[in-house]
């Protein structure tokens, strides 16, 4: 799933601001209907953005996503301490300590960055069952949620990865280092599949799958004999969706399998339903000019599509055909995100949707029908969708 956020964020917020942001208790899993979910997603991806004078690079050990240890076999599943917002509040703070907490995170927001405030309201709201009592009872020693929050707002780390989870449709998904954080645009190809007549009986591939996010939401729509293969290379994102998957109670519906794009999906091959996929899109030559909180933080496995940003795509197109049945549908996310000035980059993103569009049109044109760039909700070209014929 694609960075941070985006140029569109700022039209995607206009769209959708008569809705009301919502608070989750941060130990149940679906509190309410999904377009809700999206505007505190937005808000905490839209208030990604710079927040003050950009501190130096983290030394490449500080970068290090995770501890220096052997990692365990390929396809291991591993156990790892459960998030913040899922640990229970066995902490006691007293009321003068959590004050003076509060006063010292509150000193550390620039005047440029009020939305950092914000911020420290859902912290403590995902680290605390109640912040009024005395003492309040949190999920981690107030020093810990201090250093947390240290972390947010100096070394520019994704709040996502602070408190453990990302608020996503009707889901409140848990994420980690290591694994991309969803992005608000993605909810959408949740309804594009939902729309394929025959859905909920077919079997569907989520190829790249990170958190789980768009394998469980689709899986919590599917009836019977509906099944979601959900593939990834890399052992933390396996095991973060396996996490997901087990939280929302969805095993019997997702079966997730590492490897390389198609390469787990031999013994299903040619009897998809549908195959999902947001790839790594962002060419090689711009990594280096992402903003801190994606480029710093954010797994590279999940970010570089090569020299011009699709050479993975272009590897999915490939193996579409033999992967999907006779009216088998596809939709490909093109997450539009730079550096640049977003009038540029809705641009060039859309040129690149239409330029996909052409080429499966053209190069494929005996396999596939009805080949279309699909606008996400700031209108612009996000989503490439087809059929095989």
């Amino acid at each position: 799933m694609g960075p941070l956020s985006s140029p569109s964020s700022a039209a995607a917020e206009s769209k959708i601001k008569a809705k009301q942001p919502w608070r989750c208790s941060p130990s149940r899993p679906a509190p309410s209907p999904h377009p809700s979910s999206s505007v505190r997603t937005a808000a905490r991806t839209a208030c990604a953005s710079p927040p003050s004078p950009s501190p130096p690079p983290p030394s490449p050990r500080s970068r290090r996503r995770c501890p220096a240890t052997t990692p365990p076999p390929r396809g291991t599943q591993t156990r790892t301490r459960p998030p913040l917002f899922l640990r229970p509040a066995t902490h006691p703070v007293p009321a003068s300590a959590l004050a003076a907490f509060r006063r010292r995170a509150a000193a550390l927001v620039p005047a440029s960055a009020p939305h950092l405030h914000r911020h420290l309201r859902w912290l403590l709201a995902d680290a605390s069952t109640t912040s009024d009592s005395d003492p309040a009872l949190f999920r981690a020693p107030l020093d810990h949620i201090e250093s947390l929050w240290l972390g947010h707002v100096r070394a520019r780390r994704p709040f996502q990865y602070v408190v453990g989870n990302e608020h996503w449709r009707d889901l409140v998904v848990a994420v980690k280092e290591g694994v991309l954080i969803p992005r608000p645009e993605t909810e959408a190809v949740v309804d594009m599949v939902k729309g394929v007549e025959g859905f909920g009986g077919g079997w569907w591939a989520d190829l790249g799958t990170g958190s789980g996010a768009i394998a469980v939401a689709v899986a919590r729509e599917l009836g019977d004999g509906g099944k979601v293969f959900a593939t990834d290379v890399s052992d933390v994102a396996v095991e973060i969706a396996r996490f997901n998957v087990e939280r929302y109670g969805v095993q019997d519906k997702v079966e997730i399998r590492q490897g390389s794009w198609f390469e787990p999906l031999q013994d299903v091959k040619g009897k998809l339903m549908g195959v999902i996929s947001n790839p790594p899109y962002i060419p090689t030559e711009d990594l280096p000019g992402l903003q801190p909180e994606v480029g710093w933080h954010e797994p590279k496995l999940a970010l570089d599509g090569g020299r011009d940003g699709l050479e993975h795509l272009l590897h999915l197109c490939e193996g579409l055909s033999s992967a999907l049945k006779s009216g088998g549908f596809f939709v490909f996310e093109r997450d539009l995100t730079s550096n640049i000035c977003a009038s540029i980059w809705q641009t060039n993103g859309n040129k690149q949707s239409e330029f996909l569009v052409d080429l499966i049109s053209s190069k494929w044109s005996s396999s596939f029908r009805d080949v279309k760039a699909v606008l996400d909700f700031a209108d612009i070209k996000r989503f490439v969708t087809g059929y095989h014929r």
